[in-house]
């Protein structure tokens, strides 16, 4: 099996990590009911999607 033979710096470690941050979810509002959703995905609030209502949603 493999073995480093040197310890990774932490400057090198860290340039390394530099692109694993959490980015927030990118929201759009909905054409229909202006509520914000994720883009590509059903609107929770009215359940409309590209125009057409894929979901019924009761409340």
């Amino acid at each position: 099996m493999a073995v480093p033979k040197k310890r990774q710096s932490h400057a090198r470690t860290a340039k390394r990590r530099s692109h694993n941050a959490v980015k927030p979810m990118q929201l759009q509002n909905c054409p229909q009911c202006q509520e914000p959703r994720p883009s590509h995905v059903v609107c929770p609030k009215c359940g409309n999607y590209m125009g057409r209502t894929l979901v019924e949603v009761g409340g």
